[in-house]
């Protein structure tokens, strides 16, 4: 099973209308996506202050394939969303995992 990890700083003033657009609408869409069968967002604990608040947002899909499709086909707009709504709010970078 291929993890895709998005983590994601906020700022924190707009870290609950965040966490509301991930729940109610960005996760939504890349479910539909058809790509992958779970997901989970977790907060990031750590001791320094950043000014903003970290999560990990993390989808799980049967194989690389399937990342890959949604790499190609899907991430874009998705990511182009989350920019449009959020700006220089956040910043996020990805990583793959694969479960042993």
């Amino acid at each position: 099973m291929i993890i895709y990890n998005v983590t994601v700083t906020v700022e924190n003033d707009v870290k609950e209308a965040w966490l509301k657009w991930m729940r109610e609408v960005h996760i939504p869409e890349v479910l539909a996506t058809g790509i992958f069968t779970e997901n989970r967002i977790l907060k990031v604990l750590a001791d320094a202050d950043s000014g903003g608040t970290s999560y990990a947002v993390q989808y799980s899909c049967k194989d690389m394939a399937d990342y890959e499709k949604y790499r190609d086909q899907f991430a874009p707009a998705l990511q182009k969303a989350a920019l449009d709504k959020f700006k220089d709010k956040f910043v996020a970078f990805r990583t793959l995992l694969e479960t042993v």
